[in-house]
């Protein structure tokens, strides 16, 4: 059940997140008024992805038997591994415009912004590097369902969040190098099809490795933490009039609540209580696949 539960989350995770891009590329995103203000939905994304990691999978990943001590050491190791993955631009294809003659793009041009400037590689250099991201996420969902499916709800929302802006750029990316709008959202669903293969490479390995459960937790939440702290938030660090300000900090708190709310209406379906799956918890609290 686990598994089916996991392929179905990461296929609403990777495709349902293009496909909402793509409606919403469709109303109309727009930098300032009119349209779908492209601030409120990073702001949306960096707050669900903040509460995830440290509501959640912080919180269930301590719950365990391991010393806190080596699990904050694993969490700064996730968050300098995230950035050194970052600089080797594996993990946020929104930075591959920094080459060649854009290798000081990246000062007014950060993460999701990147959809207004040229791009080496043209396409297939943007889904290369959503692929790689997808299939990632997709491993830290399937984490976090092995050790409770509410967890794995929270997760999967989290990344579907965080997904919407990533796939909005590369859309947009991929309409200037090709006329063909349905072409560029067959290619970006296919790369976001990685998410449901990470998440049944993720289903299988984290199964077969009970005990590094809380490991992996804390690494997705290194994760979470990485892609809030240092792609998201920093564009949402503009000088704006309080009215555009006090929005941004309104849908950041939304991003929270509807973790929190998520979080809540799984918990109610799957048993009340803080350790409601303790039945299933063994010595670091995992949960056998079916």
């Amino acid at each position: 059940m686990n598994l089916i539960v996991i392929i179905a989350a990461t296929l609403v995770a990777g495709i349902g997140s293009v496909w909402l891009a793509a409606l919403l590329l469709r109303v109309g995103v727009r930098n300032g008024s009119g349209g779908v203000n492209s601030q409120h939905l990073l702001s949306l994304a960096a707050g669900a992805l903040l509460a995830t990691a440290f509501m959640h999978l912080l919180p269930e990943a301590f719950e365990s038997r391991i010393e806190p001590a080596l699990l904050f050491g694993v969490l700064l190791f996730g968050l300098v591994f995230f950035f050194l993955l970052d600089k080797a631009e594996l993990w946020h294809h929104g930075h591959e415009h920094h080459h060649g003659d854009h290798g000081h793009a990246h000062d007014h041009d950060h993460g999701h912004a990147h959809a207004h400037a040229p791009r080496m590689g043209g396409g297939w250099a943007v889904l290369t590097g959503d692929s790689v991201h997808c299939f990632g996420d997709g491993i830290l969902i399937a984490s976090a369902f092995i050790a409770d499916i509410r967890l794995g709800l929270v997760a999967a929302v989290a990344v579907l969040a965080h997904e919407v802006p990533h796939h909005i750029g590369d859309l947009v990316v991929l309409r200037q190098s090709s006329p063909n709008q349905r072409a560029a959202i067959v290619k970006v669903s296919l790369a976001g099809t990685m998410t449901m293969l990470g998440g049944i490479v993720g289903w299988w390995l984290v199964d077969q490795l009970h005990g590094w459960l809380p490991y992996f937790l804390v690494l997705a939440s290194s994760s979470f933490v990485y892609v809030a702290l240092a792609d998201l938030i920093p564009q949402l660090q503009k000088r704006l009039p309080a009215r555009q300000t006090a929005a941004q900090i309104v849908w950041l708190v939304v991003g929270i609540a509807l973790v929190s709310l998520v979080s809540r209406l799984a918990h109610g379906e799957h048993g009340h209580g803080d350790h409601g799956h303790d039945e299933g918890h063994g010595e670091h609290g995992h949960v056998h696949k079916d």
